[in-house]
């Protein structure tokens, strides 16, 4: 993804904290957090600090989780709305989530 206008945007999940963290320029730029039961990838909450919204970096913060979930043979909860959203536009990603 190259929509962030400027500088080298780099995710890890962070094992112990149970969240995905971007960092821009060596600094943190936001995060999703996570929790995993039984089989499933709960996602409550993905923030993106003020000054780097706009950059796409909750959408790659989101394509990572997902991406990790797949790979993990994961489903996903999507109660964070921004990750609700990104699903709806990335249909690619809606067999990940779980049934009601």
């Amino acid at each position: 993804m190259s929509d962030v206008a400027s500088g080298e945007v780099t995710v890890v999940d962070n094992k112990e904290r149970h969240q995905y963290e971007a960092h821009l320029d060596g600094a943190l730029a936001g995060v999703l957090t996570y929790t995993v039961r039984d089989g499933v990838a709960v996602l409550p909450h993905t923030g993106v600090q003020p000054r780097y919204e706009g950059r796409g970096i909750g959408g790659r913060l989101a394509k990572a989780a997902l991406d990790d979930a797949r790979a993990q043979d994961l489903k996903v909860a999507p109660w964070c709305p921004f990750i609700a959203a990104y699903i709806e536009k990335n249909p690619e990603y809606a067999d990940l989530v779980v049934a009601d």
